[in-house]
């Protein structure tokens, strides 16, 4: 599945994938055609999404072929061992959450994740968490700051789910413990947008010593759709609300609520999840090197130091 503005990019990437296996195949002929198209392919790629607007933003965020906090896993780090289960009531499959190394640096990491298929997407309500999935990330993140272990943590979800069972069971106040636990954590935080982040479901996770966004992820404390329907109770003008909300990572690095925006692949995320994982490794290792150099009370000092600057207020 692609968006509409991306009708065009399909085309042009499904012939670069036909001439490449008939090169592969010894047809060396197809060799200056494939050149010709990948320039193409770059060309249109770089038009196209330098004149996205930020609705359309939001559509790449929500990409169904975009990367989640499972493929990262995958491709970033190794030996992952999931923990499940929150410790009061059971194990919500919105969070995964567990222990693995970045090359050799033992780390937690915790995710939301949407799922890929129907099934698994059911299974994970979406990427909408339960007050039980915030509790587990809190036992994970707890348990890295007492092995001294640094918390990576991946963004992408439409908010916490809002449903009854959520509410009866203390949603608000698991999301306010979160935001407390990851302000106060003695160990150092890195957390990383790579698709939506919605609301408090999505800041939970986002209190870090710094917080990192892929260019075509989107961050923000409502959807374009609930902004659209609480202003102006209309639906047509999400394109509108989109633009209001300043939701993109260039608006976000101006406003200073990000530190970095990670550039992704020609044509976005969706389009080469290896290459895109690879850049990512990169960053997450760059910037946690010198996290690691601060000690346990620099590190919370930082962090608490970093949220402060965001605001500003008028004396009347």
């Amino acid at each position: 599945m692609f968006l509409d503005f991306e009708k065009e990019l399909v085309e042009l990437h499904q012939k670069i994938l036909q001439l490449g296996k008939l090169y592969q195949l010894g047809e060396k002929d197809k060799e200056k055609e494939l050149r010709k198209l990948q320039r193409e392919f770059r060309k249109k790629s770089k038009e196209i999404y330098a004149k996205l607007d930020p609705w359309e933003r939001v559509l790449l965020a929500r990409h169904p072929q975009r990367p989640h906090t499972s493929d990262y896993i995958r491709l970033i780090f190794r030996d992952f061992i999931e923990l499940h289960g929150d410790r009061r009531f059971g194990d919500d499959k919105a969070i995964v959450a567990g222990f693995a190394y970045l090359d050799d640096i033992p780390v937690a990491v915790i995710g939301h994740e949407k799922g890929r298929t129907t099934k698994e997407k059911m299974e994970r309500n979406f990427g909408m968490p339960h007050p039980e999935g915030y509790r587990k990330a809190i036992r994970v993140a707890k348990l890295a700051e007492h092995y001294c272990l640094p918390v990576i943590t991946f963004i992408d979800t439409p908010g916490a789910y809002p449903g009854i069972g959520a509410e009866e069971r203390g949603q608000s106040e698991a999301i306010a413990e979160s935001l407390y636990t990851f302000g106060y954590l003695k160990t150092p935080t890195l957390a990383v947008v790579i698709g939506e982040g919605g609301s408090g479901g999505a800041l939970a996770l986002g209190v870090a010593n710094l917080v990192l966004m892929l260019e075509n992820a989107v961050y923000s404390v409502i959807s374009p759709e609930g902004c659209a329907a609480i202003l102006w109770r209309d639906q047509a003008r999400v394109r509108e609300a989109s633009r209001a909300l300043k939701l993109t990572a260039k608006d976000l690095l101006e406003l200073g609520v990000i530190d970095v925006v990670i550039r992704e692949p020609l044509g976005g995320a969706h389009w080469d999840h290896a290459k895109t994982a690879r850049v990512l490794k990169h960053c997450i290792k760059r910037y946690l090197k010198d996290l690691m150099n601060l000690s346990p009370e620099d590190v919370v000092k930082k962090r608490i130091e970093k949220f402060e600057r965001m605001g500003f207020f008028v004396e009347r």
